[in-house]
C-alpha cells in the first residue's frame, strides 16, 4: 500500500494526531501533519503524490517529541518497516492542541509562502526601477500609518 494511501486510513482513525512515518532514517510527515511539523521547526515542505509533507532525521525525533508534548499536541509514530506498527503514542485527551496549531500553521505558512513569492519577483525585477520606486513607495508609507 502506498505510504499516503495507508496515511489517509490512519488519519481516518486518528483525524487530531500528528502521524509520523519512519521511512529508513528519517521521520516523515504528510499532509496537515507537515505543516504543524514545518511551523514548529522550520523544515521545508516538500509534495509527494500530490500531498505536503516535511521530514528529518531520526537523531531529531527526541526533540521533535518534547515540542509536540510540551505544546500538547497528540502524536503517534509509525515504522514503515514494521507495516506501519505503532511504536508510541502520545495522548493528551482534551489537552489536545492538534487543531488550534495546525490553524496557526496554515497562517503562517500561507503567509510565508507569500513573501516568498513577493521576494522572488522582486529578484526577477531588480533592473525595473520603476517597479522598485514603486515598491518603496508602498512600503515607506506603510511605515508612516503605523
Amino acid at each position: 500500500m502506498a505510504i499516503i494511501t495507508m496515511i489517509k486510513v490512519i488519519k481516518e482513525i486518528h483525524p487530531e494526531s500528528l502521524v509520523l512515518v519512519k521511512v529508513g532514517k528519517f521521520y516523515n510527515a504528510y499532509g496537515k501533519d507537515s505543516y504543524i511539523i514545518s511551523y514548529l521547526f522550520g523544515y521545508k515542505l516538500k509534495t509527494v503524490e500530490g500531498v505536503s509533507s516535511t521530514g528529518f532525521p531520526v537523531e531529531g525525533l527526541n526533540k521533535v517529541k518534547a515540542k509536540l508534548e510540551n505544546k500538547k499536541i497528540d502524536y503517534i509514530l509509525l515504522d514503515r518497516r514494521n507495516n506501519y506498527d505503532v511504536d508510541e503514542i502520545s495522548e493528551n485527551k482534551n489537552l489536545n492542541t492538534y487543531d488550534q496549531t495546525f490553524k496557526k500553521a496554515k497562517t503562517y505558512i500561507n503567509s510565508k509562502e507569500k513573501v516568498e513569492n513577493i521576494y522572488q519577483i522582486l529578484l526577477k525585477n531588480l533592473n525595473n526601477k520603476k517597479m522598485i520606486e514603486e515598491v518603496e513607495k508602498v512600503l515607506i508609507n506603510e511605515r508612516r500609518k503605523i
